[in-house]
């Protein structure tokens, strides 16, 4: 079907087109500068995160977990701060006190073939690895003269309780030469209490030493350079003493290699980001935690009888 017709648009300006074309530079420079002034407020923000409290400092150790992994094939951002929200989601839900390896934990978890649905286990911290919801932590206890370890991931949904029995470090960041040490190093009762720990002080170090039980081991202790073990190379042989001094000396460099580092920590601009945008939930966490503990405290028994 064909239009014969012709149609006509009176339009009527009542500014001529050139007032227009001034208007709208007049309205891009007006925009240009809101988004000019946004960016600067942005900016200024960042910077303000940047001057966070001293304690911010401290939580590349308390929550190691929310840094990422620092290698760059494995990073994601959109994946990192999702779990950092699922973290803090959980985190609400369930207490998750601040421990370290050589700490004494107590852990409640489900378990549908418990009598109770419900078990726990006591033991010291002898691992903690992972980053994310994939952080996770060893519990070893020596039980009828068996050693016994039992690994949880930090942010198991099955985890109903983390209960520090005792806060503390060690002189190593990892403590599976108590496998090889004599079984009192590595036996608690199960039902040790508690021991208070004051808020805002420092964290003790137990600068224990632990002996090595005879051979065989489970794995070459005189190579690793463990602070926390009584001389072990006088209990081998001078071949594998020798091999030892080799091992340990064999790139001295390595303390000196600014790239490795590099590679292995994340900087310390991009921890102050990550932990500027956690800060205010860990507050509330932390300032829930006090009041409810304040309260329990606070609780007048009841008479009975």
């Amino acid at each position: 079907m064909a239009i014969t017709g012709k149609i006509r648009l009176n339009l009527q300006f009542k500014k001529p087109l050139r007032y227009f074309l001034h208007d709208s530079r007049k309205i891009s420079t007006v925009v240009s500068e809101k988004i000019n002034e946004n960016l600067k407020e942005s900016n200024n923000e960042r910077l303000d995160n940047t001057k966070l409290p001293l304690e911010l400092l401290d939580y590349r150790f308390k929550f190691a977990e929310f840094l990422p992994d620092p290698n760059p094939l494995h990073r994601n951002k959109i994946r990192e701060k999702l779990e950092r929200r699922d973290m803090l989601l959980r985190r609400s839900n369930v207490e998750i006190p601040e421990f370290y390896v050589g700490s004494i934990l107590a852990v409640n978890y489900s378990d549908q073939h418990a009598p109770g649905k419900q078990n726990r286990f006591l033991g010291i911290c002898i691992s903690r690895t992972g980053q994310g919801l994939r952080a996770s932590f060893i519990l070893r206890n020596v039980i009828d003269k068996m050693g016994v370890e039992i690994s949880y991931f930090l942010y198991d949904p099955t985890i109903q309780k983390i209960e520090v029995i005792r806060l503390e470090k060690r002189l190593d960041e990892e403590l599976f030469y108590l496998r090889d040490a004599p079984p009192e190093y590595s036996t608690f009762p199960l039902d040790m209490r508690a021991k208070i720990h004051a808020h805002g002080t420092c964290v003790p170090i137990n600068e224990i030493k632990v002996p090595l039980n005879p051979l065989p081991w489970l794995q070459r202790w005189e190579r690793m350079n463990m602070k926390g073990i009584i001389d072990c190379k006088s209990m081998v042989n001078e071949k594998r003493r020798i091999k030892a001094e080799y091992k340990i000396h064999t790139k001295p460099w390595e303390k000196y290699d600014l790239m490795k580092m590099y590679r292995e920590t994340i900087p310390i601009e991009e921890q102050k980001e990550i932990f500027a945008e956690i800060y205010s939930s860990l507050q509330e966490h932390e300032i829930h935690r006090l009041k409810s503990k304040r309260t329990r405290s606070l609780v007048k028994p009841i008479k009975t009888g």
